[in-house]
């Protein structure tokens, strides 16, 4: 399927670039000043979930509740906190084989997309140098619908112009490898297999291609 796929779609955490540990020490710094302890271990409940529902995750660690008002503030100021963490982001930090394998991508014709739930993915791709090889960005201000829900996989095929059945998503999570499925796509999995089970193929990284 890899050599004859039209489009390929990439999560960004965890396939483009490891932004996670800044998430985590971003949501780690709100639970501590809500008074309770975020452990790596937590934070991987959150992987591939928007803000909100990482939030309700975060304050369901913590045994707390909080009206909408309030729930928006502290997103915005997990955000912030993240955000000053990835101004610093540069092509040091992009995972290895990433650029090299985008760049193969284009250079055989296959339409490049971005599928994630960040609302930052543009700014990070423009931090890390390579918005350019990216065809179009879909990302959390474009869908509603978080993973594992196909929206941003069936957007970004939309936006490629092409159907689903050629076009192969490469993802970290086990909800973004549901949605990729849900979405009728071939799908790469990066990590471990034993979390991955559904994915078509697994690899460690985007080195491997």
């Amino acid at each position: 399927m890899l050599e004859h796929m039209k489009g390929a779609i990439f999560d960004l955490d965890g396939v483009i670039v490891d932004t996670a540990k800044y998430h985590y020490l971003a949501w780690r710094s709100l639970a501590g000043e809500l008074g309770f302890p975020f452990t790596e271990a937590d934070n991987e409940r959150l992987k591939g979930v928007s803000r909100m529902r990482s939030l309700d995750i975060l304050l369901e660690i913590g045994g707390l509740g909080f009206g909408e008002a309030e729930r928006q503030a502290m997103a915005e100021q997990k955000n912030r906190l993240y955000v000053e963490y990835i101004s610093k982001l540069d092509e040091s930090e992009l995972l290895p084989g990433v650029s090299a394998y985008l760049t193969s991508l284009r250079e055989r014709g296959v339409a490049v997309a971005l599928g994630s739930a960040s609302k930052n993915a543009a700014f990070i791709l423009d931090k890390l140098n390579i918005a350019g090889l990216f065809d179009t960005v879909v990302d959390g201000n474009k869908v509603s619908r978080a993973k594992p829900d196909p929206e941003v996989f069936l957007t970004a095929c939309r936006e490629l112009g092409l159907e689903p059945q050629h076009c192969v998503v490469f993802e970290d999570a086990e909800a973004g490898v549901a949605a990729g499925k849900a979405a009728g796509m071939y799908v790469v999995g990066i990590g471990r297999p034993g979390l991955l089970k559904e994915a078509d193929l697994v690899i460690s990284g985007l080195h491997e291609l």
